[in-house]
């Protein structure tokens, strides 16, 4: 009659367990799909993998120009947070209640460079007035779509304080993103090209002729947050993780700074 109750006692509380455990098990079983700025494919794709290795679910990240990804964001794309590479285009979604205000924080910064292939013989020192046209050539600058694209917000804004944007506009090469700039200067078709310095430091086929002072255009920043609607637990713990010692290590690795 005692073993009876004991092992009634025994499935009851195991059953328990298992009740208390299954939110664990669901949450590790979600997707959560990140939009983030395509200069930072490396860092989140490691770290994508390093927390579902943790068991916190899989990630599945989609990286583009932050312009792009707020529209698709806008238009109703499944993702759960947006990663941008300037505060613009955050506040787009801001202003049309697209985030959730209170996960909004501003993750990262970087550093604006211009670069050659490896091989090139162009040098020069970046600064008021310098001679980019003559360095060009008969070649072109590589820059994202200073439009609409961040990294290219920010080259247009620091020519334009050094005073040579209107000597090089007609020589741009308009890329949708970043990486897109730093694939026509690695693929030869343009002599120059301005991209972050994280960009830079993955390829080995170009090198950094020099950085822009920082005060020649605004601050680059990347915010992160939850997108409307789309806030899951397993999205909120992958924001949280963002911001570990773990998660800083690697974003320092690819030579972001953590702010």
């Amino acid at each position: 009659m005692k073993q009876s109750r004991w092992k009634a006692f025994f499935i009851s509380g195991l059953g328990s367990i298992l009740f208390l455990a299954l939110p664990v098990a669901v949450h590790g079983t979600e997707t959560v799909t990140v939009f983030a700025a395509a200069s930072l494919a490396q860092a989140i794709t490691d770290l994508a993998d390093v927390f579902t290795a943790k068991g916190g679910g899989k990630v599945t990240p989609s990286f583009a120009g932050s312009s792009i990804l707020a529209k698709q964001i806008e238009n109703g794309a499944p993702a759960n947070l947006f990663i941008s590479a300037d505060e613009d285009w955050m506040n787009y979604l801001a202003d049309r209640q697209l985030i959730v205000p209170p996960s909004r924080l501003d993750l990262l910064g970087n550093r604006l460079v211009l670069i050659a292939l490896r091989e090139s013989p162009i040098r020069g020192e970046i600064g008021p007035g310098f001679p980019l046209a003559q360095l060009l050539g008969d070649s072109r600058l590589a820059t994202a779509d200073p439009d609409h694209v961040p990294a290219g917000k920010y080259a247009k804004a620091a020519l334009g304080k050094l005073g040579v944007w209107t000597g090089i506009e007609s020589k741009l090469a308009r890329a949708d993103n970043v990486r897109a700039a730093l694939a026509l200067v690695e693929r030869g078709e343009c002599a120059l090209g301005i991209v972050y310095a994280t960009d830079a430091a993955i390829s080995m086929k170009v090198r950094i002729v020099g950085a822009f002072p920082e005060d020649t255009h605004p601050p680059i920043v990347y915010p992160v947050a939850l997108v409307s609607g789309k806030d899951t637990p397993a999205s909120r713990s992958f924001l949280d993780f963002l911001k570990t010692p773990e998660a800083r290590s690697v974003f320092e690795k690819y030579g972001f700074t953590v702010r």
